[in-house]
């Protein structure tokens, strides 16, 4: 039935390799429109690995600034321990005290300062312990920056 349709398209246009070959580009064409789900999965696997090969050549390429790197977590981390820390302990002296609310406002300023580090010390934290989950921890330390919650 299809040598049939063949050779009557190839009559019409002129020749039966003109019909093959319009034959077989309809039918690649056909199958090239429907996007299956294992070729998705297969196109975010090769995406995912490509990101992990980059992150990996960027490391590399910048491994002479790891001492830099490794002192500029370690500032920005201590420092938001610090604010922390210093927030819990005005808390504490809160209640000791005669006029408790001086400490407790000091408290409340520098949780807030605290707060407005946590996107940073979030990404800190993922790119030493978490190396192949980057891709989620930045999308939340962003929206922590931009204030979305």
């Amino acid at each position: 039935m299809l040598g049939f349709i063949g050779e009557t398209i190839g009559k019409i246009f002129g020749t039966d390799k003109a019909a093959g070959a319009l034959i077989d580009n309809v039918s690649s064409g056909l199958d090239k429109l429907v996007y299956t789900s294992e070729e998705k999965a297969e196109a975010q696997a090769a995406a995912v690995t490509e990101a992990r090969q980059m992150v990996i050549k960027w490391l590399e390429a910048t491994s002479g600034q790891n001492l830099a790197r490794r002192l500029l977590a370690l500032m920005i981390t201590a420092i938001w321990l610090l604010q922390y820390v210093f927030m819990m302990v005005m808390s504490t002296v809160s209640v000791w005290v005669k006029n408790p609310a001086a400490f407790v406002d000091s408290a409340n300023v520098m949780g807030g300062y605290a707060e407005t580090m946590k996107g940073a010390v979030m990404l800190i934290l993922a790119f030493y312990f978490a190396a192949p989950h980057m891709g989620s921890v930045v999308q939340v330390a962003l929206d922590k920056f931009s204030g979305k919650k």
